[in-house]
């Protein structure tokens, strides 16, 4: 066998044994480092890094990784937990309300379910509109802090909802006030009515006490003298319609006697 063709066999035999022994022994032949299986600790603490420097998009990517191919794993919590505050800081409120939620339903004995549950409020106080516009969100933050509230109210996160749930029912409140003023301003006293008297009763104690209770005895005042107005309008008009009545009457002909009809005289014998 010519040098040539020795030299050749042995390249052919170098890559079926590198073949066969797998890529940790090609490796070491040209000086690298062997592979090592990402472990899932590590994968999740590479899309903790990305969350850190505002790389959300590729947390997201990293955490769903770490969710999807560790689901048994105990850091697969972490990394659901890690893709919707990803979200959340992205500003994606709607995703991140969908996380959250899925995580509060899904480990509901959890003990991070506080935690979601008051990121699930902040998603919608975060989208909370001034108080000449809808206030679903506001609503809905409303709903989600009460509910912290009233299953964990000793968790810290329950105090720090209390704090912005006050917040929300003044953002509420003065949204209600706006549209009993429009109301009023436009002489719909009886619609204003009722949205002056729903502040008094579910709103008290956040600074609008004294104007509502002003506007209050306002709008009742114009009621009752809209009232005694239309009462007079009305009275005017059936005085009017009598006086009518009885004018007609003074100008309507007498009937004369039809003949034949009337009684025979009496003659004398």
């Amino acid at each position: 066998m010519t040098t040539r063709y020795r030299l050749l066999a042995a390249a052919v035999l170098l890559i079926l044994v590198a073949s066969m022994s797998g890529c940790a022994w090609w490796d070491s032949v040209w000086g690298k480092e062997p592979r090592v299986r990402q472990t899932p600790e590590g994968l999740y603490q590479r899309g903790f890094e990305q969350y850190k420097k505002g790389e959300y998009k590729k947390a997201i990517e990293i955490f769903t990784r770490v969710r999807d191919e560790y689901p048994l794993n105990p850091i697969a919590l972490m990394a659901e937990l890690g893709i919707a505050d990803s979200y959340f800081e992205n500003e994606q409120y709607v995703d991140a309300e969908v996380a959250y939620n899925s995580f509060v339903e899904l480990h509901p004995t959890n003990p991070n379910v506080p935690y979601a549950m008051f990121q699930l409020g902040m998603c919608h106080y975060h989208q909370m509109q001034t108080i000449d516009r809808d206030q679903t969100a506001t609503q809905k933050a409303r709903k989600e802090f009460e509910r912290l509230m009233a299953r964990f109210p000793q968790s810290k996160f329950a105090i720090m909802a209390e704090k912005n749930l006050r917040e929300v029912k003044q953002r509420l409140a003065e949204h209600e006030f706006y549209i009993g003023e429009f109301y009023y301003r436009t002489k719909k006293y009886e619609a204003a009515l009722k949205r002056f008297e729903l502040i008094q009763r579910e709103y008290a104690n956040l600074g609008l006490d004294y104007k509502t209770n002003r506007f209050i005895e306002e709008t009742k005042l114009r009621i009752r003298e809209d009232a005694d107005r239309k009462a007079r309008e009305v009275q005017k008009a059936e005085d009017a319609r009598k006086a009518k009545e009885a004018k007609d009457a003074q100008k309507a002909p007498q009937k004369s006697p039809v003949p034949g009809n009337s009684p025979p005289k009496e003659t004398g014998k």
